[in-house]
């Protein structure tokens, strides 16, 4: 059997997770290690704090995938005597390379926010912020009958035509083509200073605007005329968003129920912290159309308040930002621990690496920062 590596996993957490995907301040991929080494278990966590990479290294981890990059911010030194320092050569000295995938995991489908919206209970549709990293452009090409399955094969297998889960895809008809060749040309057809005409197919199909540049040389290649006619335009974005990749998820509950119930419900169904989960909004209010984004989520309270949702759930909600939602009629929050609206990603990241046929674990350590939550002890008084 052939040894799995590092590059291995990477390739099938990225396939899963694309980078392309990731917030453009964002610091996804493979942050220590060398690619070519080895992999007989992989380790999960959130974080990569100190605990967790002594935890990775001690379990036999030669790869620890977590969702948080440890190096999100410039740092000039990783000696072993600064704290992120000290992270890097605990895992370099244990054999452990460390990957993170961040927002590229929260937009992919299925990602972070979809094990969220499942675990409240509502199943994932829209994303809140759709995010496509790709254009679409509408191309028109003009080609003379007898060469257009060639030219077209030439484009397909270059990328065009492909919509959703089909692939060759245009459209064609026929008509007349003109143009009066100059001194200098060197026509296919017709003679220099003389107008000429033929028929002409025009053959419409889409393809990726990332493709623009390598479809214009594949098809002047392809094209028996010196100067083939085409036009490409950019579509507007028409994409499904019931299926597309973004940040945050909408859903229904099957029944409603009241925001008292679904908090509680929440409260049930995450990783249980000190902090707990709390709410802001009407306790006897009926709540359905939920809308849920893991991690720190307050940037979309606007967003939110635009989609005709009844609640929100998300984490490191601010006193300032939720007061003025719901004084501007927007819907109930919910605010769960940034930690325990995201630990529940790390099994659906080691289900896409188990079955490369490596050991798997996930690192149960609870790097939620808070370690006390007090209430006042009325009867103490």
């Amino acid at each position: 059997m052939t040894a799995v590596t590092v590059s291995d996993v990477v390739a099938a957490l990225e396939a899963a997770y694309p980078p392309q995907l990731a917030e453009s301040w964002d610091q996804v991929g493979l942050i220590c290690g060398d690619p070519d080494a080895e992999v007989t278990k992989v380790a999960f966590a959130l974080d990569c704090t100190q605990a967790v990479a002594e935890a990775a290294v001690a379990g036999g981890a030669q790869l620890l995938v977590v969702h948080h990059p440890l190096l999100l911010r410039g740092v000039h030194s990783v000696a072993a005597n600064t704290p992120k320092g000290k992270v890097i050569h605990t895992l370099l000295t244990g054999g452990c390379a460390l990957f993170a995938a961040h927002t590229n995991a929260d937009s992919a489908r299925p990602g972070v926010s979809d094990r969220l919206a499942e675990l409240v209970g509502i199943t994932p549709g829209r994303p809140i912020k759709p995010v496509f990293t790709d254009g679409i452009d509408m191309w028109g090409v003009h080609i003379p009958p007898a060469d257009v399955d060639r030219v077209m094969r030439e484009l397909f297998d270059a990328g065009a035509g492909e919509i959703g889960n089909y692939r060759d895809c245009s459209f064609a008809w026929e008509g007349t083509g003109g143009f009066t060749p100059v001194k200098g040309a060197d026509p296919a057809e017709g003679t220099v200073g003389e107008h000429h005409a033929s028929t002409e197919a025009r053959v419409e199909f889409v393809a990726p605007t990332r493709l623009r540049r390598t479809l214009i040389d594949v098809l002047r290649s392809a094209h028996p005329y010196e100067e083939p006619a085409f036009d490409v335009v950019q579509m507007a974005e028409t994409r499904d968003l019931a299926t597309a990749t973004g940040l945050g998820r909408i859903g229904e509950l099957p029944e409603a129920m009241t925001l008292r119930e679904f908090t509680q419900q929440v409260a049930d169904a995450l990783p249980e912290t000190v902090w707990g989960v709390r709410a802001a909004g009407d306790p006897e209010q009926m709540v359905q159309k939920v809308a849920v984004s893991s991690g720190s989520g307050d940037s979309f309270l606007e967003d939110v308040a635009k989609l005709g949702v009844d609640v929100y759930v998300t984490s490191d909600l601010r006193h300032h930002p939720v007061d003025e939602h719901l004084r501007a009629g927007g819907p109930a929050v919910i605010d769960t621990a940034h930690w325990a609206s995201e630990f529940p990603w790390t099994e659906q990241a080691e289900g896409i690496v188990a079955p490369m046929g490596v050991d798997t674990e996930i690192l149960s350590i609870r790097t939620d920062p808070w370690t006390l939550s007090a209430h006042p002890n009325h009867t103490a008084r």
